[in-house]
Formats: structure tokens, C-alpha cells, sequence
């Protein structure tokens, strides 16, 4: 039987558990070597998963839990067989987190039945809680979310990321290329601001008016698509196909918006 999603208690959570990342912001010190960045990483990710499923058990005792792993594109390309998971970014940025950098969240999304029905992405240091729930809109802690209505691109703030892709082919890195000199060439802002799930969020909020990606990052992206998409964004492939789970690229933004894009870029 699935659970009633009781939103009060998955916000109080993450937030919980973000808040105890703020309390220890820049007191590590900033790994030298690749052996310490990946214990820190570790070290995150094992607070931030002990701490989200004691606090969500009893309420959602048959839940499962997938941990997201940005490093292995087979496993983003379709959602777990499980009827009902939760899939975490423990820390979405979390090299800015080692780096004392600000840009750093927690996302945590509720799937069933192969798509994500609740998600939230937390940022402690604005003190800012991004969560929707499938059909029932988009919020930034009790404040409805809203798309830009521009029609001006030359007053458009557009972003552009990328993943962990395969770096042993040029041909990826040539694409992205491409596309962030179109941006550049079409749009009056251009940024890389980092949180991949943070910036799908600003979108919802109309604080950024463009996000594309050319490589498969699914598991950044699954909590920041629902809440752009719950706020009004189209979620499409680079092609303009609606976005399907394990597609290899996504752009967001209103639908006036995409459709300037994907004239530009034919």
C-alpha cells in the first residue's frame, strides 16, 4: 500500500539535515589530494542518508532507498523496478560544500511508478525549501512558484551544465561547446552556476529563464524537473521531444522561451 505523502514531516528532514551541513560549513579543511575529496564526499553522503531515513521510517516504513550516483550513467538512464523509492542527492554541489564555496543543496525526491511524485531541494545557506508535488503546483517554503514571462531574450539570464560525462570522445565536449556559444550569441546572460536540481528550481521561480544540458545527468536533475515542471516550465529533450527518464539532455524553460531556443539552435 502506498503512503500518503506527508509533507510537513519529508521538509522537516531534509531540512534537519541540512541545517547540521550549515552549522559545519567551512570547517573542514579543503582536500589537497584525491584520496581526501573522496572521503569527504563519502563522509557527506553517509550523514545525510543515515539522517533522512531515521527521520523518514516510521512514516514511510516500506519505502526503499536508491542512492543516486552521478558517476554511472547506466544506472540514470530508467528509474529502479521498485513500485515506490526514494532516490537522494545527498548533497547536490557538494564540491562547492568541500570548497567553502556557496551553492551547495539537498534533494531528495519520492518516486512511483517510474516518475518522481514529490520532490524538494533544501539550500541552508539562503535558508530557502524548493518542493511540488505532482499536480498540486510548486512552492519555495509556503510561497507559490512562478516562470519568468519574459519575451525579451536579450534580458534572459540562461544556464548552461554538465555532468560526469564520458571523456574518452571529443564529440560530447564539441556539442557543449556549441551550445554554450549559441547561448552566448543569443541570450543576454549566460551562467554555469553549479547545483544542478537548485537551478531547475530557479526556473520554477522564474529566477533563471533557460537551463540546458547535453549529457545525461538524470539523478541531479529528477528533483529540480518536477518542481520547474509543477510551476509551469516545459521539461523537453534538446530536440523539443518532451523529456523522458534516460534521455541524454534536458532544457527547461517557459514555452515561449523553449520554442526561441530550438529555432535558434535548428
Amino acid at each position: 500500500m502506498q503512503n500518503e505523502i506527508n509533507i510537513p514531516i519529508i521538509l522537516n528532514a531534509v531540512r534537519k539535515v541540512g541545517n547540521v551541513f550549515l552549522n559545519d560549513y567551512k570547517q573542514n579543511t579543503i582536500p589537497q589530494t584525491m584520496d581526501e575529496l573522496l572521503k569527504q564526499l563519502e563522509d557527506i553522503d553517509t550523514i545525510c542518508l543515515t539522517s533522512l531515513k531515521e527521520d523518514l521510517l516510521a512514516e514511510f516504513p516500506d519505502v526503499l532507498w536508491h542512492d543516486g550516483d552521478e558517476f554511472d550513467n547506466n544506472s540514470q538512464r530508467k528509474p529502479d523496478e521498485s513500485n515506490e523509492y526514494w532516490l537522494c542527492d545527498a548533497m547536490d554541489g557538494a564540491i562547492q560544500y568541500v570548497q567553502h564555496i556557496a551553492g551547495w543543496t539537498i534533494n531528495l525526491v519520492l518516486v512511483r511508478q517510474g516518475k518522481p511524485v514529490f520532490s524538494v531541494i533544501f539550500d541552508p545557506l539562503a535558508n530557502e525549501i524548493f518542493w511540488a508535488k505532482e499536480g498540486h503546483g510548486a512552492f519555495m517554503n509556503d510561497k507559490p512558484l512562478q516562470i519568468s514571462n519574459k519575451t525579451d531574450l536579450d534580458i534572459m539570464l540562461a544556464v548552461f551544465e554538465y555532468g560526469h560525462h564520458d571523456k574518452s570522445t571529443d564529440k560530447l565536449s564539441k556539442k557543449i561547446g556549441n551550445t554554450v556559444a549559441q547561448l552566448v550569441q543569443n541570450f543576454g546572460i549566460v551562467r554555469n552556476y553549479g547545483p544542478h536540481g537548485l537551478q531547475l528550481a530557479y526556473v520554477g521561480a522564474g529566477r533563471i529563464d533557460l537551463f540546458v544540458q547535453e549529457d545525461i545527468d538524470t539523478h541531479n536533475w529528477i528533483a529540480g524537473i518536477l518542481i520547474a515542471k509543477e510551476a509551469g516550465a516545459e521539461i523537453l529533450s534538446t530536440n523539443g521531444n518532451p523529456w523522458k527518464w534516460g534521455d541524454e539532455n534536458l532544457l527547461v524553460a517557459s514555452k515561449s522561451t523553449t520554442e526561441k531556443y530550438l529555432k535558434i539552435t535548428k
